[in-house]
């Protein structure tokens, strides 16, 4: 009888030993594995995100898996300009828009800038006038293009049309602002801020910014509390009734992240999309482009002769013969006219170039760098005021800048945080980077260029050496700042020997005015960053946080 008890002792206590040891295995993610102390308590202390799984797709994108690949020609290259050779570059994961930004998306944000700072107000009217299109892109000496000129940007019938007439530094800016307005609705969604502040709250004085809210929340949206505890979510309190975790913070996982410009390597990389080709660890073949095989027309008894993308055939055959060997366009096309790559990215060849991050070299330095190849980082920081807090900028306090041509655009917004350059506080004893400015780096800089003899010394800063190396053109435009008429004077110099500087940025693709040859997209040119084109549009990138892949990291063999 007494052997029965004892083991009936044994049995109850080992369940019970089980029991904890389970509570405590699916309580594990909620204590930290190196003190023991609680993550989460809801008493406070840290907070984390320990459920995260993984970064949701950005809306508007296909996911690119990264990998290593061979970036440049590998076809011939009859033009023998050696502007990229091949080379072994090896990217991150990341995420890119299916398709090229269209009228409708840049319309939307046209319409916000219009909303938010009105262009019939002098202190805001360079803010909207900064972001348009040029439509007059469309024109030609000896051609009608008026109809375009007038209604493509804005014409339903445009809708889904990739946007053109828009330059560098606008796609840039527009990629800012998706990046606002996707966080934006990212902390709406999860209770953080009011539902649809958007329509009712928000003016020049009060907008939401991504990095004033992670870096000081309390003024996003001018201060308004009513906007930043007006969310859904069930506000949480310490031990004494305190509220707490009134903000998300990048621990959260809510915050999206940025949108951006492809980098040149990223754009490349995603276009060619071999996975089609992989066998194994290794690729079977080389590809010319976006699709598989070496001719731009279909081979699919479906669709046998058709043309896989939107490009000049030849002189004066811009479409093909109506109704039978026709691509469907004469200037650009709708956006998904044509089949995807194996990313499930529409019209990586032809249709429009695409503006991507890099700033324009002839060569692709490999030898520096093959992991994230990108030539056109400027760091900067968060400028700071006297009393320790971060700069936001004011009504008064937007900064314009001028471009080359005469164009005017903000430098930043109101709400947003003034950004300043890196100093010795960032740059004292690196070894990974220097100075703020790096674009000219190894290529441009007095080291690089022949007057590397003369001195090692910096100082003068890198502007200085590049116009030794790239001798390019000088325009220059002046404002007076009393009667605020402006001057433009054309360089006119004899001895200009070069078309790229610091301001010159890569485009790849091809589009519908070009031949065949340049709807590789190995293929690479430049245009000024602050000027733009009928046939240059643009897309956006997201970087992949996390796992490589979207299987959470599994090895495949």
């Amino acid at each position: 009888m007494k052997h029965v008890s004892n083991l009936k002792f044994l049995i109850a206590a080992t369940l019970c030993a089980t029991i904890v040891s389970c509570n405590r295995s699916s309580n594990s993610g909620n204590v930290d594995s190196a003190t023991g102390w609680k993550i989460n308590d809801k008493q406070g202390g840290f907070q984390y995100n320990t459920q995260f799984k993984e970064q949701e797709t950005p809306p508007g994108t296909a996911f690119v898996e990264g990998g290593t690949f061979t970036m440049g020609k590998v076809a011939d290259d009859p033009m023998h300009d050696w502007n990229n050779t091949p080379t072994q570059q090896h990217i991150q994961s990341f995420y890119m828009d299916e398709t090229e930004v269209t009228n409708v998306n840049y319309l939307f944000y046209l319409d916000y800038l219009k909303n938010v700072y009105p262009p019939d107000d002098p202190n805001y009217a360079l803010i909207y006038k900064g972001a348009l299109p040029d439509t007059l892109v469309w024109r030609n000496r000896l051609g009608y293009n008026e109809m375009m000129t007038e209604n493509y940007l804005r014409h339903p019938g445009y809708a889904n049309y990739p946007v053109v007439g828009v330059s560098w530094i606008q796609a840039v800016e527009y990629a800012n602002w998706r990046t606002d307005r996707v966080a934006e609705l990212s902390l709406q969604e999860a209770g953080y801020i009011k539902r649809d502040a958007q329509y009712t709250d928000v003016s020049a004085e009060s907008t939401f910014s991504t990095d004033t809210y992670i870096n000081a929340p309390s003024q996003t949206y001018g201060g308004n509390a009513e906007v930043l505890e007006g969310g859904q979510r069930r506000q949480q309190t310490d031990a004494d009734g305190n509220p707490i975790n009134i903000y998300a913070n990048r621990e959260s996982g809510l915050i999206p992240v940025k949108y951006r410009l492809p980098t040149e390597a990223e754009w490349e990389y995603a276009a060619l999309g071999m996975s089609e080709l992989r066998q194994y660890n290794v690729y079977r073949g080389r590809k010319k482009y976006p699709w598989d095989g070496q001719y731009t027309r279909s081979g699919k008894r479906v669709n046998r002769g058709d043309q896989l993308a939107n490009f000049k055939q030849g002189k004066g055959d811009y479409g093909g013969i109506a109704g039978w060997s026709d691509d469907g366009a004469d200037i650009t096309a709708e956006v998904k006219t044509y089949e995807p790559n194996d990313y499930g990215l529409y019209d990586m060849a032809g249709n429009v170039a695409e503006w991507v991050a890099d700033v324009y070299r002839p060569i692709v330095d490999d030898e520096f760098n093959d992991f994230n190849y990108y030539r056109g980082n400027v760091y900067s920081k968060n400028a700071i005021n006297e009393d320790g807090t971060v700069k936001i900028v004011t009504v008064d306090d937007i900064v314009y800048d001028t471009l080359s041509n005469g164009k005017i655009i903000a430098r930043d917004l109101p709400g947003e945080i003034a950004r300043v350059p890196i100093d010795e506080d960032e740059t004292y004893l690196r070894t990974n980077f220097s100075q703020s400015d790096n674009r000219n780096f190894r290529d441009g800089d007095k080291r690089s260029s022949r007057y590397y003899r003369e001195s090692f010394d910096e100082s003068e800063g890198d502007k200085s050496a590049t116009s030794k190396m790239y001798n390019s053109p000088k325009h220059s435009v002046q404002i007076d700042s009393v009667e605020g008429t402006m001057t433009r004077e054309y360089d006119q110099s004899n001895s200009r020997t070069s078309l790229i500087n610091d301001e010159v940025r890569v485009y790849k693709g091809g589009s519908w005015r070009d031949r065949a040859y340049w709807i590789d997209p190995a293929q690479r040119r430049y245009f000024p960053q602050d000027m733009a084109t009928d046939y240059i549009g643009f897309r956006c990138a997201v970087s992949r946080v996390g796992s490589k892949s979207e299987d959470g990291g599994k090895r495949r063999n």
